[in-house]
């Protein structure tokens, strides 16, 4: 059993910045590959960023590609995800969640519980 407890979300005003952080506990947070979800009012929850177990690969959701990072910290558990120039459209709850490495389907094993992120005009 894994448990994330996602922080760091917030109001901002667009072309603002927030960093959201993810803290793990449980297992042993570099077996996982770890991914960024979020889900917008009424519609249905997408991919935003992953990153396998060490770190030397990512991959984003077109629309984030150059604006959001996402990194981790396997010494402290920790999953981060740096937004930067945000805009309106990227107001969501965002959620972390864990894959162990060895799944090789798309399917994520372990959810956060989410932190909201809104972005005004």
């Amino acid at each position: 059993q894994v448990q994330l407890v996602e922080s760091g979300g917030g109001l901002v005003q667009a072309g603002g910045s927030l960093r959201l952080s993810c803290a793990a506990s449980g297992r042993t947070f570099s077996r996982y590959d770890m991914g960024w979800f979020r889900q917008a009012p009424g519609k249905e929850r997408e991919f935003v960023a992953a990153i396998n177990r060490s770190g030397g690969r990512t991959s984003y959701l077109d629309s984030v590609k150059g604006r959001f990072t996402i990194s981790r910290d396997n010494a402290k558990n920790t999953l981060y995800l740096q937004m930067n120039s945000l805009n309106p459209e990227d107001t969501a709850v965002y959620y972390c969640a864990a894959k162990f490495y060895m799944n090789v389907g798309t399917t994520y094993d372990y959810w956060g519980q989410g932190t909201q992120v809104t972005v005004s005009s």
